[in-house]
């Protein structure tokens, strides 16, 4: 018999946001961690030199602001979390780029021609941002609380998702924008899931900001984990759990990982039509990583960018499709999109005085071992000539070694699991309670579960809720505020 009443395996934001969920219900509650530090994606640490403090994997947070869990937790109380007047930026050859100032009636005015026809896309949904976030960060079989919002998404959605996509545009900044947020999902596009990505992370850089955490994105974890702690919480790292039964005979267990981890950690307490779906869950392609330490700021042709939080690199949007349509079908394209994050232009204490650290990764086929390092450099050169010049040290991370580094990221896939629209309505199957398996107690509260991959803690908080009221009967959510 286990000693505690729930056992959460995997320590990342899902994971730390089930066992706080539970913990805060009144239940004692252990966390088992397989790094030495706890975080998964979200950990920050010195990977190239010291004092250069780099996010492992996410960088900024766009669902900082907007998730329900989150907003509940109040995590803006707990962190310092600052907001670039640039959510995000698109360069351009010749140096034009596109910008998105969190005004969006500034965006519009620098878009020219284009202004108000990304003021009539982006508009209504920025307006109600909130209602956006209910939509995309609940389940797909969930009957929707805002309809209108709903209907508005939709419309916008099979706009942007069809080859029809740039009928609304006159020029090639704001379509630009537009795939440079799409790509986000690691698919070809236009698409369904390439567009919902494109406009629900849109919504969120006019309405809230995409926001960066002093202190790195360690900052989250950290304060899940202090919270999970006075709540009286049990945290502990450098435990692999390879078999379900040794984890004792808690009264729920809680598996902030992939369904094939889950499937060879428990499979033998599945039914075999489970067992068989898990199998068939489908991961997508991979990122590979590079991190730089520079001696000063990126030197962008166009001055607007250095004040930018997160970028966008790729050129035009057929550029960008073109750079997709190549990694789906197996191959490195010579011209990617990479995306970048510079977190000290709002958080000085993530490098020595006068230095900067740059966040970047580049998408690339399922399971490569091949250096980014190269390309993304050759990419940034581009847009900022003498980057080359101004990097004192690296740390690449190639598909495979982003695997090792988290076995979520199946074959490189940070998404753990292809983010298609058949895999957002079924994750990793289709039911109204999809993190609730067959086996008694166990619960399935990754990314692999709605809503999906990000920084947002929603998979974990909802399948602590689905165990609460099947394992204990509680229905009464707890408060998670400070």
């Amino acid at each position: 018999m286990s000693d505690v009443e729930a056992v959460v395996v995997g320590s990342g934001p899902n994971g730390l946001a089930a066992a706080v969920t539970l913990a805060r219900a009144g239940l004692s509650v252990r966390v088992l961690e397989r790094n030495a530090t706890l975080g998964g994606g979200a950990r920050t640490s010195e990977l190239t030199l010291p004092g250069f403090h780099h996010d492992v994997c996410s960088a900024v947070h766009p669902m900082a602001l907007a998730s329900g869990f989150f907003r509940r937790f109040r995590l803006q109380d707990r962190i310092d979390l600052r907001l670039p007047e640039i959510s995000y930026a698109h360069p351009l050859d010749g140096g034009r780029a596109g910008i998105a100032y969190r005004d969006i009636d500034r965006t519009a005015e620098a878009l020219g021609r284009d202004g108000d026809a990304w003021k009539r896309l982006m508009g209504p949904l920025a307006a109600h941002a909130d209602e956006v976030a209910q939509f995309t960060g609940s389940p797909i079989l969930q009957v929707p609380r805002h309809p209108i919002t709903v209907t508005r998404f939709g419309l916008r959605a099979l706009e942007q998702g069809l080859p029809t996509w740039n009928a609304r545009f006159r020029e090639d900044v704001a379509p630009a924008m537009l795939s440079g947020v799409a790509a986000h999902s690691i698919r070809t596009m236009p698409s369904l899931s390439t567009a919902a990505a494109a406009l629900s992370l849109g919504a969120y850089a006019h309405a809230r900001g995409w926001p960066v955490p002093v202190g790195g994105s360690q900052a989250i974890i950290d304060a899940l984990a202090d919270d999970l702690r006075a709540h009286g919480g049990e945290l502990v790292t450098d435990v692999e759990v390879a078999d379900i039964a040794e984890l004792g005979d808690p009264r729920v267990m809680l598996f902030d990982t992939s369904p094939r981890a889950l499937l060879r950690i428990a499979g033998e307490r599945f039914p075999d039509g489970y067992a068989r779906r898990l199998a068939r869950f489908r991961y997508g392609n991979a990122a590979a990583k590079v991190d730089f330490a520079l001696s000063g700021p990126v030197p962008w042709t166009s001055p607007e960018l250095r004040r930018a939080g997160t970028l966008h690199i790729g050129g035009t949007r057929a550029e960008i499709a073109a750079a997709e349509a190549e990694v789906a079908a197996g191959r490195h394209s010579p011209t990617p999109y990479v995306l970048a994050a510079q977190p000290s232009i709002l958080d000085e204490g993530r490098a020595p005085a006068g230095a900067h650290v740059l966040w970047t990764y580049t998408h690339v086929p399922r399971d490569s071992s091949i250096d980014q390092t190269e390309i993304i450099t050759r990419q940034i050169e581009r847009f900022a000539p003498g980057f080359r010049d101004l990097v004192l040290a690296s740390s690449s991370k190639t598909a495979q070694d982003m695997e090792d580094d988290n076995p979520n990221y199946v074959l490189g896939d940070i998404a753990a699991g292809e983010a298609s629209m058949r895999q957002l309505v079924a994750r990793p199957v289709l039911s109204f309670d999809p993190w609730r398996t067959p086996a008694r107690g166990v619960y399935l509260a990754s990314s692999s579960t709605p809503p999906g991959p990000g920084v947002h803690g929603l998979a974990g908080w909802y399948a602590a809720r689905s165990a609460l009221r099947h394992e204990f009967g509680i229905t009464s959510m707890p408060a998670l505020a400070p």
